[in-house]
């Protein structure tokens, strides 16, 4: 049967010159970026993703590696291949992963699983191009499993006081929903993550499962908006009290507390409430109070002509 061939060094967007390290660091940048998590519904998201990986698995390996680039353009062309010397014994490890069931193509599977019933003809005279040689599982170091990451929606003063809270998480396919207690650190920013450790894809027998990311989202406020880890404020005086000065009570995501104006105080005059921001330690951010000053037409003559009169004085 005909098969694709797949270009390792063009899905990861690399050269065939590339070090481990640029291989490494090219894999990492990809597979955030088209992680199934990450591209919920996008089926083609998740099959870059599975060549990502694939490529990976092979670059990264040093004879796997060597034994792919000597395959040369007679793959891709349907020519007549001739198996590479000194490959007769050779024994690769998959760290566990049986044969056909590793979630890599059939091109990936012909040349590393070993057969295994994924012979083909067409261009090599029938079977493996490496047929003869000896594939296929052996015992490896346990593999962690799969860090993951969701999102954690909170309101403004839960991520400001923090604490415990339960949360439920909705399971995979064929998994069921599980509820976890998430202890919230005081102050956590919008965007900020908490870890829980272990809470993530299992790992292969023997190995420790991944770890769970919560992305915080901090739900939108009535009263109060966000910038970074500031708090900030709108408070709407009336022009008397901007002229004159007050002492007024606003509140703040650890109670109300008194502020003072000070006379001659216009809109746009932002007023800072050290420390009663989100954050933590030095970290901390404050509450900026923003003043609008409100202006209303007078509600009858006599308001009226105390307007008049104030404006007289001013000339």
């Amino acid at each position: 049967m005909s098969m694709e061939y797949k270009d390792y060094y063009k899905i990861l967007g690399i050269g065939k010159n590339a070090s481990a390290e640029e291989i490494g660091k090219a894999y990492k940048k990809l597979a955030r970026k088209h992680h199934p998590d990450l591209n919920q519904g996008d089926k083609g998201a998740e099959e870059r993703f599975k060549d990502i990986n694939e490529a990976h698995e092979v670059l990264k390996d040093q004879e796997k590696r060597r034994l792919y680039d000597q395959l040369g353009p007679n793959w891709q062309n349907g020519q007549n291949f001739q198996r590479p010397p000194g490959f007769e014994n050779v024994r690769f490890d998959f760290g566990g992963m049986g044969q056909g069931g590793s979630g890599f193509s059939d091109f990936f599977e012909t040349l590393f699983g070993g057969g295994g019933g994924r012979g083909f003809s067409g261009g090599f005279g029938g079977g493996s191009p490496f047929e003869g040689a000896e594939f296929g599982p052996r015992h490896s170091a346990p593999r962690k499993g799969r860090d993951v990451e969701a999102g954690l929606r909170l309101s403004l003063e839960d991520a400001f006081n923090g604490g415990k809270k339960t949360i439920t998480l909705a399971g995979g396919p064929g998994a069921a929903q599980r509820s976890l207690e998430v202890n919230i650190p005081a102050g956590v920013k919008n965007g900020g993550r908490i870890r829980l450790s272990g809470q993530g894809d299992q790992g292969s027998p023997g190995a420790p499962a991944g770890d769970l990311f919560l992305k915080v989202d901090i739900a939108p406020h009535p009263h109060f908006k966000l910038d970074d880890t500031d708090v900030i404020y709108d408070l709407h005086i009336p022009a008397w009290d901007g002229a004159l000065g007050a002492k007024v009570t606003i509140p703040t995501l650890s109670g109300q507390v008194a502020l003072n104006i000070a006379p001659g105080t216009g809109s746009g005059k932002k007023l800072r409430l050290r420390g009663k921001g989100l954050g933590s330690g030095k970290n901390r951010g404050d509450q900026l109070v923003r003043i609008f000053i409100d202006v209303t037409e007078p509600a009858g003559a006599e308001e009226r002509k105390l307007w008049e009169s104030l404006r007289g004085l001013g000339k």
